[in-house]
C-alpha cells in the first residue's frame, strides 16, 4: 500500500502494475499498435536493460535507429519469451538497484512522468475513462515535467496550466497556447494529442 506522502513515481508505477494485472495482456493502449503486453514488456525492458536506454533515448534521430531497433528486440524477446504476469511483476519490483533507473535521484526524476503518462494510456484506451484528480503536489510534479517535454514541440508552444493562478510556460519562440490542467498538458506534449483534454490544441 502506498499513501500520499510516497513519490509520485513509485505511485504511479503501483497503479499502473495493477492495472496491467487487472486488464490481462490483450488490453489495447494509447500507444499506436501496442497492446498491454508490448507495453509492460518496454517498461521492464526500459528499467533492467541499461543498454536499451540510448535507443529510448535518440529514436528519433537518424544516428539512433539502429539503437532503437535494438531496445525494440529486447522488449519483442521479452514479451514472447515470458509470462505476462512474470513481466508485470517486473514493472511493479522496479528496476534493480545496479542500474542507472534504480538510483533513487535518476528514477524519481525520470520515473514520474513516464508511468503516468503510462497509466494513462491504459486508462484512457478504456470506454468510460475520466480524469483523475489529483494532489496540487502531484500537478506541480507533472507540470515541471509537461514543460520539458515542451520543448520537443516544433515552433514553440505556450502552456497554461488551469489549476493555479497564472500559471503559464512560453517554450521556443511560442506558438499555439494550450490550457488545461497539468496531466493534460504533459499527455499532450507527450504525443497523446487524440485523449489530452486541453483548450487551444
Amino acid at each position: 500500500m502506498t499513501s500520499s506522502s510516497t513519490p509520485l513515481a513509485i505511485r504511479e508505477r503501483a497503479a499502473l502494475a495493477d492495472l496491467l494485472d487487472a486488464v490481462g495482456p490483450d488490453a489495447p493502449t494509447c500507444c499506436e499498435g501496442w497492446t498491454t503486453a508490448h507495453l509492460a514488456a518496454h517498461l521492464a525492458v526500459r528499467d533492467r536493460r541499461p543498454d536499451a536506454g540510448p535507443g529510448y533515448a535518440l529514436e528519433t534521430l537518424p544516428v539512433g535507429r539502429r539503437l532503437h531497433e535494438h531496445s525494440a528486440r529486447l522488449e519483442e524477446r521479452l514479451r514472447t519469451g515470458t509470462p505476462y504476469a512474470q513481466v508485470v511483476g517486473q514493472v511493479r519490483g522496479g528496476a534493480p538497484p545496479w542500474t542507472p533507473m534504480g538510483w533513487p535521484v535518476i528514477g524519481d526524476l525520470v520515473n514520474a512522468g513516464e508511468f503516468a503518462i503510462h497509466h494513462e494510456d491504459v486508462r484512457r484506451a478504456r470506454p468510460g475513462w475520466q480524469p483523475r484528480v489529483l494532489p496540487q503536489a502531484d500537478r506541480d510534479q507533472l507540470w515541471r515535467t509537461a514543460t520539458l517535454f515542451a520543448r520537443r514541440v516544433r515552433g514553440g508552444v505556450v502552456l497554461r496550466r488551469t489549476d493555479v493562478p497564472g500559471g503559464e510556460k512560453r517554450i521556443g519562440k511560442g506558438g499555439t497556447t494550450l490550457t488545461g490542467d497539468p496531466m493534460e498538458l504533459l499527455l499532450w506534449t507527450s504525443g497523446r494529442r487524440d485523449v489530452a483534454r486541453v483548450e487551444g490544441a
